[in-house]
């Protein structure tokens, strides 16, 4: 779902969404009411915001386009990553004359590579951060990032374990007593159609919800490489980094890293109300040499008054793929295809404004850091995170987990003090009804 190309939004498209989503808090997001495009905000020095990036992979480079592309007044002055040319190529790609070109100023001293990599870049004088790294090192660096008084664009999901979602809802805390922005990668939740839709569900438009099925069906994100193939000399921490997705301690899982954006949509079609539990199924199908993630997985959700929710996720090659919500309500049924519809008390099919949801984000973040009207989606995009890990949680263990159990779970992933030549053995891949819940 991650999309890693930067795409221009028509100013007037910008202006006719934000003026109808007026009710964009009862969907769950704040909208900002200003857009500062490129001709509005000026170039003068005293309102250029500086940028720092971390992760400068694909949805990285992404983000800082998108960063860019809000204001001429927004400059890129800081990179980061584990790996040096990755770094180079985002640098050299951003600063091309037909992409950002003289806004892109981050000479070679402002090049920091390494493990420590996110703590220069914080402490470089940026005012917003972009975190982009794998999921595993969200809630440090977005610890980091707040305490030192920075804004942030945190990508999605924020962490691969329930210590990471406790320390990123305290960091989200500490953001709103800082007046900092914080907006999460949760894009759907930046995209007009589904802001209109959930708008209409939550009126009430076909009745209270009763069930939800979503689907997350489709082809793996990231092989993993045989081990044969890991270069001489290669240590452990920076072969598991450079295939991330595969592991359970960085990526969280497919359905935490990739099908939280369905997961997502359950908790804001809920209004935020808390699963009580969930039990689910899951295994490996075929061999993933030394990775340790599941391709598949279905959870099944209880909510309160008897409020239910499936989520299908599976990443296997050759079989039916499907990217769909579908909302069982008392009047009706609400649905999220090629098309979003409403049928029943109401027919509704959406024909509103379109806009680029990566872009959106941006726009609102840097207004509302410009308007000192914070944004901040800390709280409820660490419980959409949860959900996911719940769902994990209950596949690999083959338990029913239950919202409190999964919040205060001592499993601890992330590694503490790593360093890039340390041993790092990989974990066994979960066995349901043999791995135990911590």
């Amino acid at each position: 779902m991650e999309n890693t190309n930067s795409q221009s939004v028509v100013n007037s498209s910008r202006r006719q969404f934000l003026k109808t989503s007026s009710a964009a808090a009862l969907s769950g997001t704040l909208a900002s009411p200003l857009v500062f495009t490129r001709r509005a905000a000026g170039g003068s020095s005293d309102n250029v915001l500086k940028i720092g990036l971390v992760g400068c992979g694909g949805r990285g480079s992404g983000a800082a386009a998108q960063a860019l592309s809000t204001s001429e007044a927004v400059v890129l002055t800081a990179m980061g990553d584990v790996f040096a040319d990755r770094l180079q190529s985002s640098r050299k790609n951003l600063s091309r004359e037909d992409k950002f070109g003289s806004r892109v100023r981050v000479p070679d001293s402002a090049c920091f590579v390494g493990l420590d990599a996110y703590q220069k870049v914080i402490d470089s004088g940026v005012d917003v951060v972009l975190l982009a790294t794998p999921p595993g090192f969200r809630p440090q660096h977005l610890r980091a990032a707040v305490e030192a008084g920075k804004h942030v664009f945190c990508e999605k999901p924020v962490a691969t374990d329930a210590f990471g979602v406790r320390s990123v809802l305290e960091s989200a805390a500490k953001a709103k007593e800082k007046n900092l922005s914080l907006v999460v990668g949760y894009c759907w939740r930046y995209d007009p159609a589904r802001r209109a839709f959930y708008q209409k569900i939550h009126q009430g438009a076909i009745g209270p919800v009763r069930a939800i099925y979503a689907t997350y069906l489709t082809s793996p994100v990231k092989a993993m490489p045989p081990a044969s193939s890991r270069p001489a000399g290669m240590g452990d921490v920076e072969w598991q980094i450079a295939n991330w997705y595969n592991f359970v301690w960085l990526s969280g899982d497919g359905l935490v890293e990739q099908a939280c954006h369905s997961i997502d949509k359950i908790a804001w079609a809920m209004k935020g109300v808390l699963p009580l539990k969930a039990v689910a199924t899951g295994g490996r199908q075929f061999p993933n040499n030394e990775g340790n993630i599941f391709d598949h997985i279905d959870v099944f959700y209880e909510f309160p008054e008897g409020v239910r929710a499936f989520m299908a996720q599976r990443q296997i090659r050759g079989c039916y793929s499907d990217n769909s919500d579908y909302l069982m309500c008392g009047d009706g049924v609400g649905t999220i295809k090629r098309e979003l519809t409403l049928t029943g008390k109401e027919n509704w099919r959406y024909s509103g404004p379109k806009a680029d949801m990566y872009q959106v984000e941006h726009d609102e973040l840097f207004a509302s850091i410009r308007s000192g009207k914070p944004i901040n989606d800390g709280v409820w995009a660490a419980h959409s995170t949860l959900m996911a890990l719940m769902g994990r949680m209950a596949a690999y263990t083959g338990k029913e987990v239950s919202w409190d159990e999964a919040m205060n779970s001592q499993e601890k992933l992330v590694p503490d003090n790593l360093t890039w030549d340390m041993k790092l053995p990989i974990k066994p891949m979960a066995m349901p009804g043999q791995t135990k819940f911590v």
